[in-house]
């Protein structure tokens, strides 16, 4: 029997006053099985940081040829891709293809670190793709605020990302590896 996704309800409140962005999201997230909350809080700390109200979640690791999160304009074109984690090059291309701009969320302890050396070089040559590094020590902080029934805030300034839920929270910081 297949396992089904585990249903996760988040209210957002988001003040990102590098991009003068002040939002409240009522925002329903999927967790596939093979999905930690770790990589799930990662996505919603993606969405946080992009919010506008036309970006949405996809199907993302149910369907392989969608993004984690994208934006779409009015015709239908993508004008955001967000990857979380750590991609590869084939997939990476083909997102920069098709979308105005993409993203990368990596994260890990030494894992993201050995990815980037090795596709540093290949991914250098597509000008609408930005590379984030989030520190894991922080992402593991951040998985712990897991539950089935969220209320965040989301401070953005200065390139640092407080996320707080009751009396827990996380500090990051978006290291941007590839501008």
């Amino acid at each position: 029997m297949a396992l089904k996704a585990t249903i996760f309800k988040v209210r957002l409140q988001v003040a990102d006053m590098d991009r003068e962005y002040y939002g409240e999201h009522q925002l329903t997230l999927a967790r596939h099985p093979s999905e930690t909350d770790e990589r799930m809080m990662v996505r919603l700390l993606a969405f946080a940081h992009n919010a506008s109200p036309q970006l949405e979640f996809t199907r993302g690791l149910s369907l392989g040829d969608e993004a984690d999160l994208w934006q779409l304009g009015l015709s239908g074109a993508i004008e955001l891709w967000v990857e979380v984690g750590l991609p590869g090059p084939e997939r990476l291309r083909k997102a920069c293809n098709r979308a105005d701009r993409v993203l990368v969320y990596s994260y890990g302890r030494r894992t993201a670190q050995v990815w980037w050396q090795k596709q540093e070089q290949a991914l250098g040559r597509h000008e609408n793709l930005c590379v984030y590094h989030l520190d894991a020590d922080a992402c593991a902080q951040l998985a712990t605020m897991a539950e089935r029934n969220m209320d965040l805030h989301v401070t953005v300034q200065d390139g640092r990302i407080w996320i707080g839920s009751g009396n827990r929270s996380a500090e990051l910081v978006a290291e941007i590896r590839k501008p």
